[in-house]
């Protein structure tokens, strides 16, 4: 069974666009990418997959002196498959396992650029960075993430109530018995998380332990991968600074907490790898005096989300009885799973076609500390956004921020309706995938 994404408009618009090039689809491993593509190919007469994992043999194709032209002519006959402008879609799944097939797509855009290609793999930011610029504006790359919240409710047949957020603000808050059942939805996306395999597995048999037992599989998975990112560093350091990242979600990342034997470049650089892996965000810590946020900012004050919330409360062995019965996040892990989700949000709502980079704000002054759980900049304006795990709680850290940056308004998101507060601006945690849009309304 096949879920509605966000992404499949996007790949509409591909395939229409007269300005198309080859479409390379990036993101951690089995979060709906191949997917995503097949079920994209009904929108074709002919589609012709190589998957360079399961068909060895046709890497020898790419690893040959061929023109784009004898190379369409062969595939088409192994195949057995048209290949014809306009009319087929070429899918090039596991293509990281062929360099040269990686490397051939900027041909695709040059020789046939009517043609529809897209490619995809696992472990692909790897394979890339072997080839730093192997496409430049001759291949397009399209980000895929796990299911955010609005997909999570079109899986379980819920699109009404997503609709509903899109269409409320401040001045046209939700009706209070829909507002309740958006925040029991959200809680079960707390456990569940948005990897595809965890959401099917619920939306089927309605049965959190199955899901459980799910996550357990994708964590062993996730874990098992380690070996294939670097053979030069070690899988327990790699599974070390993973469970130290893991721990310390919600908080400036500390170095001394990961591994007691483990210098600060060795960390690093299993961050690193974590990070091309698609399994880590970082969220860096910037001064926000001015725009671009990047200029200010300081990258040895980083905070690291990972990338699912379903298996990070997995890897943590939260309480999913008391996630589902509490009403304040906060007093589960602090409330990082609040904060984690709402950064998460922010990445898989903005523009698919580039990769959103995350700040925080942070003052240490020995009379006043503060800290705004993220800032992100909209056309010319900062804003700072305050993650609030219930529904109470002060905002000195948010007011003080409007104060000293004289940014013209803030958002507090938290387990309470649409609401505003003469420069603070309420989202409910579930509505904060809206946030452009819902506070402009």
């Amino acid at each position: 069974m096949y879920f509605y994404r966000d992404v499949d408009l996007d790949l509409l618009e591909w395939k229409d666009s007269e300005s198309r090039k080859p479409l390379l689809i990036r993101g951690a491993r089995q979060v709906g990418k191949s997917s995503a593509v097949k079920n994209f190919a009904q929108n074709f007469k002919y589609y012709l997959e190589v998957n360079f994992e399961e068909e060895n043999g046709l890497k020898s194709l790419f690893e040959q002196s061929l023109t784009v032209e004898e190379l369409i002519t062969q595939l088409a006959v192994i195949k057995q498959t048209p290949i014809i402008e306009g009319e087929t879609l070429i899918f090039f799944d596991e293509i990281q396992v062929s360099i040269p097939a990686i490397s051939s797509l900027r041909y695709f855009y040059e020789r046939k650029p009517k043609l529809h290609v897209i490619a995809a793999g696992s472990l692909l930011e790897f394979a890339l960075a072997e080839l730093p610029s192997f496409g430049v504006g001759r291949v397009r790359s399209l980000f895929m993430y796990p299911f955010a919240f609005n997909e999570f409710l079109m899986a379980l047949n819920e699109g009404a109530l997503s609709d509903l957020i899109k269409s409320s603000s401040e001045n046209q808050p939700l009706n209070s018995v829909v507002h309740v059942k958006l925040n029991h939805y959200l809680k079960k996306y707390f456990i569940i998380g948005g990897m595809p395999e965890a959401v099917r597995a619920y939306a089927q048999g309605n049965d959190l332990l199955e899901v459980q037992r799910v996550l357990n599989d994708l964590v062993i998975s996730i874990q098992s991968d380690f070996r294939k990112y670097n053979k030069r560093v070690p899988l327990s350091r790699i599974q070390a600074v993973f469970e130290s990242v893991v721990r310390q979600t919600g908080s400036k990342y500390k170095y001394s907490n990961a591994m007691s034997d483990l210098n600060s470049v060795q960390i690093k650089q299993a961050l690193d790898l974590l990070e091309l892996a698609g399994l880590l965000h970082t969220v860096t810590h910037s001064s926000c005096n001015g725009i671009p946020l990047g200029a200010e900012s300081n990258p040895k004050k980083r905070k690291f989300l990972i990338f699912d919330t379903g298996i990070f409360q997995r890897m943590l062995g939260l309480d999913i009885a008391g996630l589902l019965l509490n009403d304040d996040y906060q007093v589960i892990n602090n409330g990082a799973i609040a904060e984690l989700f709402v950064g998460l949000e922010l990445i898989k709502n903005t523009s698919r076609y580039e990769k959103m980079n995350l700040h925080y704000w942070h003052r240490e002054e020995k009379s006043s500390q503060a800290e705004v759980d993220y800032v992100v900049q909209m056309g010319a304006e900062i804003v700072p956004i305050e993650v609030k795990a219930g529904s109470l709680g002060k905002m000195k850290s948010l007011h003080l921020f409007l104060r000293e940056k004289q940014a013209s308004f803030g958002v507090r998101c938290s387990l309470e309706n649409f609401d505003g507060y003469e420069k603070i601006k309420t989202l409910p945690l579930y509505a904060i995938g809206q946030l452009f849009k819902s506070i402009t309304r």
